[in-house]
């Protein structure tokens, strides 16, 4: 579900929204805010399911605020989060889902939280249109029906998935049959390997048949001269993914919420399961793209002298890309600063294995000097 903060002390705010997104789970914060003005601009974009919302405010009263935002949007959820009882009665003749006391309690917000679950039920990570099917490509290729787990495709043959997998790639265009006979059967003599690209093309339309994928469609041209695969209205994750990014706009502290959830939705590389020399265009330029977009995230964090977030967003970029040198040295400094000299040697040290055991080189030459002179510092 969907949730908006509003309190003046931003602590409080992402102490809030550490334990309902971490803590309590299936809860994903898309705005927080200690400004009621930015609060009433907001609430039609975001359009939050529920709206935690603090009564004591310096600027306006959280009841009042409430009400406001109900008479906006009449589907919203109203939970008030105070330090103040006496406000109870107001709050659930206000038709309020929900009334919290601070200091909260882990146990009383997952109550809170389930309620809200039974009565405006809960979305996937990704939520497509409503009744649309996914086509998943980061790592490995799956289908994912409405309402459902993805689920790996099981293909006849490795050159059903791999025509497929080109197609798909190249959805919407016809593809000549030379073209994937060179790909797939370079070594075949014509009668041969054509008679294996129209057996393989059968092969694929009986997997998308058995798994209930009928929206996605592959037709061949006159006289078989090719094949053009038409997804319809299936969406690719890595697509939507990619529309997310876009859409967001430039990082702050309303939305940057929206943006590490985006930033999460990349789960690897495109077709990354697959050594497809074909593909690797597309995925170096979806992974550069997430990189940048995660880079933006550990400089705002670090903007914000919010640590934990930095460490988190640059861990996850060693995950993914390894041998980025720069997320290792921004964690070097960072635990440098704050003193932690193991936390500083650890991350060197994770650098250098992982660069000489993958790549075999050792780490460039400023980022050493820069270590070896603050680890003389400890001594």
């Amino acid at each position: 579900m969907r949730a908006m903060l509003v309190d003046d002390e931003l602590l409080a705010l992402k102490q809030l929204r550490k334990v309902l997104e971490c803590d309590v789970g299936g809860v994903q914060v898309v705005g927080m805010f200690s400004d009621p003005v930015h609060v009433v601009e907001a609430i039609q974009k975001l359009q939050p399911d529920v709206v935690f919302l603090d009564i004591h405010m310096p600027e306006i009263n959280g009841l009042k605020l409430g009400e406001k935002l109900q008479a906006m949007v009449p589907s919203i959820e109203i939970v008030f989060v105070t330090a103040y009882d006496r406000y109870a009665v107001q709050a659930f003749e206000m038709y309020a889902l929900d009334y919290v006391m601070k200091p909260i309690q882990l146990s009383r917000l997952q109550k809170t939280v389930q309620r809200l679950g039974e009565k405006i039920g809960t979305g996937e990570d990704i939520e497509p249109e409503l009744g649309t099917p996914f086509i998943c490509c980061f790592n490995q290729l799956r289908f994912q029906l409405p309402g459902e787990e993805a689920q790996t495709v099981k293909w006849r043959t490795n050159k059903a998935q791999e025509m497929f997998a080109y197609l798909l790639h190249h959805r919407e265009r016809m593809i000549d049959r030379s073209t994937l006979i060179e790909l797939l059967w370079p070594d075949f003599e014509m009668d041969r390997a054509a008679k294996q690209l129209y057996t393989t093309a059968y092969h694929i339309r009986q997997t998308l048949k058995n798994n209930r994928m009928e929206a996605v469609s592959i037709s061949s041209g006159d006289l078989e001269a090719g094949y053009r695969l038409t997804v319809g209205k299936v969406r690719l994750d890595t697509e939507e993914w990619e529309d997310k990014i876009q859409k967001l706009g430039p990082i702050d502290f309303h939305n940057v919420a929206e943006h590490e959830h985006a930033s999460k939705l990349y789960k690897g590389n495109y077709l990354g399961d697959y050594e497809y020399i074909w593909a690797e265009h597309e995925r170096q330029r979806l992974r550069l793209l997430w990189l940048q977009h995660a880079e933006k995230l550990s400089t705002f964090y670090i903007g914000q002298k919010e640590w934990q977030g930095v460490i988190e967003v640059n861990q996850r970029i060693q995950q993914l890309i390894p041998d980025r040198e720069e997320s290792y040295f921004t964690l070097m400094k960072l635990y440098d600063s704050l003193g932690d000299r193991d936390g500083m040697e650890h991350q060197y040290w994770l650098l250098s294995s992982r660069l000489e055991q993958e790549m075999g080189v050792t780490v460039s030459a400023s980022i050493t000097a820069w270590y070896e002179k603050r680890k003389r510092l400890y001594c």
